[in-house]
């Protein structure tokens, strides 16, 4: 099957792929690429590609939540991509993690049913976990750029106005630092695939300080900090 959403030819899309929700954050990312080209527009999708470290590397949109996520990476592995890594945005569930800074996820919560009941085609229980060798090469680059960093798991959601009262103290008190709407449908996928995936999110916002926003300076500013952490992983 082709691509419908996603309208690259084969050759135009990398193997490795650093994926975002927001197109305005994929734009300001393709920044960093040499010579980067704009490969897809369509419905929103922009995928850039271009070199990072002297290797081919392309940055694409993945829209907000688990089926848009999971559309994007089927067709981006339809172009030859292999290798993602989630470069997104998080509320933190947990008061001393602090805005701007970083979570690199190793496992995601998640509800059953609605996507993972119709890729499952049961009621069973994958583990929603990121590829170890990769989190672990996002551990030593963002170690080695001395940027500020949490590791554990998140909680993925699919509503993102649904939070009640005792929201932050459910999902935190499950062993979750964060929320955040894709990670668990990218490590499934992945998983059932056979690709590589791994997570890194920019805290934009506490919901266990009330929840306190980020100013949109500042979120660029940690978001291009990390950037290049993210991308020397990816081309490691």
């Amino acid at each position: 099957m082709n691509p419908v959403h996603i309208l690259a030819k084969k050759g135009e899309v990398a193997e490795r792929v650093l994926i975002a929700g927001d197109p305005g954050r994929v734009r300001l990312l393709s920044s960093l690429l040499e010579s980067p080209r704009l490969v897809n527009e369509n419905r929103g999708f922009l995928v850039y590609t271009g070199k990072y470290n002297g290797e081919t590397v392309s940055i694409a949109t993945h829209g907000i939540g688990g089926p848009s996520i999971a559309i994007v990476l089927e067709e981006l592995a339809m172009l030859g991509a292999k290798v993602f890594i989630r470069y997104g945005t998080t509320g933190a569930l947990v008061p001393y993690i602090n805005l701007g800074e970083y979570i690199i996820v190793t496992g995601a919560s998640y509800n059953q049913g609605g996507l993972f009941y119709q890729y499952l085609r049961d009621n069973v229980c994958v583990a929603s976990t990121p590829d170890f060798e990769l989190t672990n090469k996002l551990l030593t680059s963002f170690s080695k750029k001395g940027l500020k960093y949490y590791v554990g798991n998140v909680f993925s959601s699919d509503a993102f106005y649904a939070e009640d009262e005792e929201f932050v103290k459910r999902w935190s008190s499950r062993g979750n630092i964060a929320v955040e709407m894709e990670c668990a449908t990218l490590f499934m996928l992945s998983k059932i695939k056979g690709w590589k995936s791994a997570t890194v999110l920019v805290v934009s916002d506490n919901l266990a300080k009330g929840g306190v926003w980020i100013s949109k300076e500042d979120l660029e500013k940690s978001v291009m900090e990390g950037a290049r952490a993210v991308l020397d992983t990816l081309t490691s």
